[in-house]
């Protein structure tokens, strides 16, 4: 038999049974609270004393959660037992109430059931009180209330303030896109792949004047296409020689600032010539002659081997040599 079937067997059997007082025979029970009355929320003990003969065995009923209603139990201690004189014993339990609604309550009396007899404990009656506020009262005892200080984290949603770290690791690569772009990208530079070491301007320009040679563009009708590649020669060698930006200026800008280079005005002349032949070819389709292609070639290699850097070394030997001249 399961335990609630034997709870619901005892329970009809003590009911069945005759009600004794709370001494009958040699059994007393006695239930006892600390106090009578409490505040709601507070816990009050109940006590429960079995005076009966050593070696009688019985069942206690009717304190449970589903007698007491609006009073929980908080706690229920084990059971203490004490012997006493001629073969008697005392058992005493100890159970922790705890009310949350205010009123008065009749708790449920304690039944020892044994040998067939019923011994009813008397019975306790408690008071709960409910906290008494005085609304139009002054509160006592608190702090006056003060203003929250502003703190940013508060204004930013949830949803930014929870995962922070995935919105800066997202602004932190929006960073760096942007700066390859720019740095890489747009300039058609590969960073995972190793760059050649660049040539000085001079060499790269000869290099770059044999190659247009070679491939024969006038020659093959493509007049056009001969001016643009010998001006971008051109360019390329001002810019990296002189720090002009010759790649995005005009003819005409570029020749403004050649006259403030003294290196270069030996030979302004030749490249002005080169310059303008080339912007007639580009734009104005001026069909040249095969001894005007080879002038512009020439000149363009004038110019470069003219402004080539000199040594240093080079450079004080030829100044030693003028001045050996001047004083003769």
């Amino acid at each position: 038999m399961t335990k609630k079937l034997i709870y619901r067997f005892l329970l009809i059997a003590l009911l069945l049974a005759p009600t004794m007082k709370s001494h009958a025979g040699n059994t007393i029970v006695s239930a006892k609270l600390d106090s009578a009355k409490v505040m709601m929320g507070k816990t009050v003990k109940l006590r429960i004393n079995i005076v009966k003969d050593e070696g009688s065995a019985g069942i206690v009923l009717g304190i449970d959660s589903a007698t007491l209603g609006n009073i929980d139990i908080v706690k229920r201690d084990k059971a203490q037992t004490k012997a006493l004189d001629n073969n008697r014993e005392e058992i005493t339990q100890v159970i922790t109430l705890q009310p949350f609604e205010p009123g008065e309550y009749d708790l449920p009396q304690i039944k020892y059931f044994v040998n067939g007899d019923t011994v009813t404990s008397n019975k306790e009656h408690l008071v709960v009180d409910s906290v008494k506020v005085d609304a139009k009262g002054d509160i006592k005892g608190y702090k006056p209330i003060v203003g929250v200080p502003f703190k940013l984290i508060d204004y930013i949603p949830n949803v930014i303030a929870r995962y922070w770290w995935a919105w800066l690791l997202g602004l932190a690569l929006i960073a760096f896109l942007i700066f390859a772009y720019f740095k890489w990208y747009k300039k058609g530079i590969n960073p995972f792949k190793p760059e050649k070491k660049r040539l000085p301007p001079y060499e790269e320009a000869i290099l770059a004047l044999n190659d247009l040679k070679s491939r024969q563009l006038w020659q093959n009708g493509q007049h056009k296409e001969y001016y643009s590649r010998l001006t971008d020669i051109l360019r390329v060698y001002i810019d990296r020689r002189f720090g002009i930006n010759a790649v995005e200026m005009t003819t005409s800008e570029i020749m403004e600032q050649i006259k403030h280079n003294e290196e270069a005005l030996q030979v302004k002349d030749q490249l002005s010539e080169v310059l303008e032949i080339a912007d007639y070819v580009k734009f104005a389709k001026m069909q040249t002659l095969a001894n005007d292609n080879e002038i512009a070639f020439q000149r363009t290699l004038n110019f470069v081997e003219q402004t080539k850097p000199v040594p240093a070394e080079e450079e004080g030997a030829t100044d030693t040599t003028r001045k050996e001249e001047e004083e003769r």
